[in-house]
């Protein structure tokens, strides 16, 4: 069966996702917060610290606005699956516990000649309200699946500049990352399953995309945002290559003049993992 392109355009049924306060706090933990000074992060990964009221880390809010989208993609082996690309914005920063109201739209279905590339954007709101919260747009990429013929899509040129980075931070993740992060939600057999994971091409399971996303805006919002939710807007990054659990990874952010900032996170041997990433922040 090949991909159902008749889901394009068509917007799935809304869904309501709720999270409590120990979810926002198993997810901090679940992209490392903590892993380094344990005091430093007490705002993320603690409840009841005297004079730090909880606070919610941005990039929770990819995983709140998850949503069905209006039928099934087609017929395909979930191994060859990988996330291509994210982006998120808050409109508002995200309440410690609550309720979202999702609805998600596969915006495009594009032949890459190697897989295909499926485009989603979703839009979460507060059910009790209609006001926005949180606005994430997706790319997942199918290997095997492409040379349909369809549109091959459409790319933002993106440079960096040619001067050293204004921020460089080093990250170590746990051997055990993807077993923590997974209780956030992500259950793909990819970063538990040594023999799924082969069938996809990996010599053992990865790391998920978005929790090195998750790491990543943690550096963006303690290094540009003086570690205030408030203060981070947008975040989008590439994933261009795997990380495995254990391996520490390297954030270098280029900061401009108008609160905004384009970065980097590379494996320490220099291999990009995210790439053309840009974040806006108040």
């Amino acid at each position: 069966m090949p991909l159902n392109h008749s889901v394009v355009g068509v917007p799935g049924e809304p869904q309501q996702r709720s999270w409590t306060s120990k979810d926002a706090l198993l997810y901090a933990i679940g992209v490392g917060a903590g892993l380094g000074d344990p005091l430093q992060e007490l705002q993320f990964t603690t409840e009841n610290t005297a004079g730090l009221p909880q606070q919610v880390l941005p990039t929770y809010g990819v995983l709140l606005a998850q949503a069905r989208t209006a039928g099934d993609l087609g017929d395909f082996d979930r191994a060859m699956l990988v996330h291509a690309e994210q982006s998120i914005e808050l409109h508002k920063p995200l309440p410690v516990a609550g309720t979202l109201q999702t609805s998600a739209t596969v915006t495009g279905i594009y032949d890459k000649g190697s897989g295909a590339l499926i485009q989603t954007e979703n839009h979460a709101v507060d059910p009790a309200t209609g006001e926005p919260v949180v606005t994430t747009r997706s790319g997942t990429f199918i290997r095997g699946e492409g040379g349909f013929g369809g549109d091959r899509g459409t790319s933002v040129p993106w440079q960096l500049p040619d001067r050293a980075p204004d921020h460089k931070v080093t990250q170590q993740t746990r051997p055990e990352q993807a077993l923590l992060y997974r209780l956030s939600g992500d259950r793909n057999p990819l970063h538990t399953d040594p023999a799924f994971a082969g069938r996809g091409g990996f010599s053992r399971p990865i790391l998920h995309g978005l929790c090195t996303y998750g790491i990543t805006g943690r550096v963006l919002l303690h290094e540009l945002c003086g570690s205030d939710p408030a203060r981070f807007a947008s975040m989008s990054g590439r994933f261009s290559s795997p990380v495995l659990p254990g391996e520490s990874l390297v954030v270098s952010i280029w900061a401009g003049d108008d609160g905004t900032a384009q970065f980097q996170t590379a494996k320490e041997d220099g291999t990009v993992v995210i790439d053309r990433g840009d974040v806006r922040y108040r």
